[in-house]
């Protein structure tokens, strides 16, 4: 009995080194992907003026995928990460506004048209 439960254990370990290196070239490649945001986010603020939100929040949420994949691998969470879990929700940004879109002008409708 003691046999079966080291195989299963051995078998266990395998498994999560598989996960892991998957896990470790998804992090390489998230890595590349947050640098880009990084990028996009400053050219976006020095442009506008400020931040995009759009760019705030999938920022904010594959930061969030990162720290899980880093979870993950130093054995401090059991659950995989994204796709076997959620992916993670943008929490509300704690530094600059976003840019907003100012509203357009409406001409006014109470004019008659003129010929």
């Amino acid at each position: 009995m003691s046999e079966e439960r080291d195989d299963l254990q051995r078998e266990s370990i395998l498994l999560r080194i598989v996960w892991m290196l998957i896990f470790v070239v998804v992090w390489q490649l998230a890595e590349i992907v947050l640098g880009a945001v990084v990028l996009l986010q400053l050219g976006y603020r020095v442009f506008y003026g400020a931040p995009s939100a759009s760019l705030l929040a999938f920022g904010d949420s594959l930061s969030q995928y990162l720290a899980q994949i880093g979870r993950f691998g130093t054995f401090n969470s059991e659950e995989k990460p994204w796709p076997f879990a959620d992916w993670p929700e943008a929490q509300a940004p704690q530094g600059e506004a976003a840019y907003q879109v100012p509203a357009a002008a409406h001409p006014v409708r109470d004019e008659e048209p003129k010929l």
